[in-house]
């Protein structure tokens, strides 16, 4: 058989395989349906995203996206090489998650949001020490969009933001909030309507950056009509806000997990109790934890905390 020099490259051309960057971009941008949210989720821009995929469409010599304004929409040659890259890309992760947890059999990385690692989960750690000394456990305070990729093997994350469909997903807790102030404090930002205790409309309101929401929605979860905005502090992290309101300075929304520690020391009341917000905290990890592994440990603890209170 002759081939001549162009036939042989192309039929290397046609054996070789994509570039895995690109599949990347391919497969989140396919999962989200729009080339924004997949630059947000790898840390890439619009443009990266959008040249990324245009060069597997030449090299594959078909289309995968149908453009529509700010939306794409997967082509039957999009879905058909969807469900191919996702299949394989799931099967890379697990594996290499699978050999990582061999060559440090006995360590693994916990990623859990700042305030509720501070105010919830490291108060609670001696136990889990002392029932478990033969783990290493390191504990990183993170939040939002995370990478598997970069060393964390488990992760405790609210549901506001999005992420992969093929990560393994539990709900550890749900959240629920409600205003928060210390017991001395009641009488000055809390007043009695009938049965009820009802928050004063002067009394001092402590936002923050980090969730400056957190008022509104409380009080459309509570089904209470929407206060027109009170002057307070704004902090710029969550758990500055919870100290602030034990100190005294105002009235916080505080998440039950977070300050039921200081409930119970007397530090905080929360006279109108906690309503769900409609989120949740969730345990997020590259693969469902191996029966009897240290992270299948370690999620049953997690677990077992939620359970007991």
């Amino acid at each position: 058989m002759i081939s001549d020099m162009n036939g042989e490259k192309n039929s290397q051309k046609a054996l070789s395989l994509p570039s895995l960057t690109a599949l990347r971009c391919f497969e989140v941008a396919a999962r989200t349906e729009h080339f924004g949210r997949a630059a947000d989720e790898l840390h890439l821009t619009h443009g990266a995203i959008s040249r990324a995929v245009r060069l597997l469409e030449e090299d594959l010599g078909v289309m995968l996206f149908e453009r529509r304004q700010r939306r794409v929409f997967l082509t039957d040659a999009g879905e058909r090489f969807y469900q191919a890259v996702r299949e394989g890309l799931g099967s890379i992760r697990q594996t290499a998650q699978a050999l990582r947890q061999q060559s440090r059999p006995q360590s693994l990385v916990l990623s859990c949001e700042p305030t509720l690692l501070m105010r919830w989960l490291i108060p609670r750690w001696p136990a889990f020490q002392a029932l478990h000394p033969e783990l290493d456990v390191h504990l990183m305070a993170g939040g939002g969009a995370l990478s598997f990729g970069s060393g964390i093997d488990l992760a405790i994350r609210r549901n506001d933001f999005h992420w992969p469909a093929e990560l393994y997903n539990q709900l550890l807790f749900e959240e629920r909030t409600g205003p928060v102030c210390p017991p001395g404090k009641v009488a000055h930002f809390f007043e009695s309507r009938g049965d009820v205790q009802a928050l004063r409309p002067t009394a001092p309101r402590l936002h923050t950056k980090t969730r400056p929401g957190a008022w509104l929605e409380w009080q459309q979860h509570a089904g209470m009509s929407a206060d027109e905005e009170v002057p307070g502090q704004t902090f710029e992290h969550f758990y500055f806000s919870l100290q602030a309101a034990v100190a005294g300075l105002g009235v916080a929304i505080g998440p039950y997990r977070q300050v039921c520690d200081d409930i119970e020391a007397g530090l905080l009341v929360a006279p109108l109790g906690f309503v769900p917000d409609g989120t949740g905290y969730h345990l997020l990890a590259p693969a469902p934890p191996e029966p009897g592994s240290p992270h299948d440990i370690l999620v049953n603890w997690l677990h077992s905390l939620v359970g007991a209170a």
